[in-house]
C-alpha cells in the first residue's frame, strides 16, 4: 500500500478536516502517522459489522481515502433468521469492498499491546 506523497491526509472517523486559512497545517507529517498506522494492519484478520447486521471476516488489504476498506479470502455472516437464537450462515467471497458508509463495527485481530499503540494518541 503506498501513501499519500503529495501532502494529501488519510483521515480517520473521529478526524475533521482542518479548514482555517490562518493556520498552516503540516499535512505531511500528520499523513506519515496515519499511514505508519495502516501499514501496521495490513493482512491482519480484520472483522467488519455492517448496517443490515451482517458481519466480514477477511484479511486487511487496503483503504482509501474515503474509508473504504478491501477484505481479501473474506467470509460473509450472517443470521438465518432475525431471532437471536438461529445458527449464523457462512458463505466464502474472496476479495471484496466494504463501503465506509455501510461500516458499523471494525475489530483487528491483534495482541492487547498492539491493539493499545495503534489507539494511542501522543504516538
Amino acid at each position: 500500500m503506498e501513501g499519500p506523497s503529495d501532502g494529501q491526509t488519510i483521515l480517520g472517523p473521529g478526524d475533521a478536516y482542518i479548514n482555517s486559512s490562518t493556520a498552516p497545517v503540516d499535512t505531511t507529517s500528520r499523513s506519515s502517522l496515519h499511514v505508519s498506522k495502516l501499514q501496521k494492519l495490513l493482512y491482519r484478520r480484520m472483522l467488519i459489522g455492517v448496517n443490515d447486521g451482517r458481519y466480514f471476516l477477511g484479511l486487511f488489504h487496503c483503504i482509501d481515502k474515503q474509508g473504504n476498506i478491501i477484505l481479501q479470502d473474506a467470509v460473509e455472516y450472517r443470521s438465518a433468521r432475525h431471532s437471536s437464537s438461529s445458527p449464523m450462515e457462512q458463505r466464502c467471497l474472496g476479495l471484496i469492498l466494504i463501503p465506509a458508509a455501510c461500516r458499523s463495527s471494525c475489530h483487528v485481530d491483534c495482541f492487547i499491546d498492539e491493539q493499545m499503540s495503534l489507539l494511542s494518541l501522543d504516538k
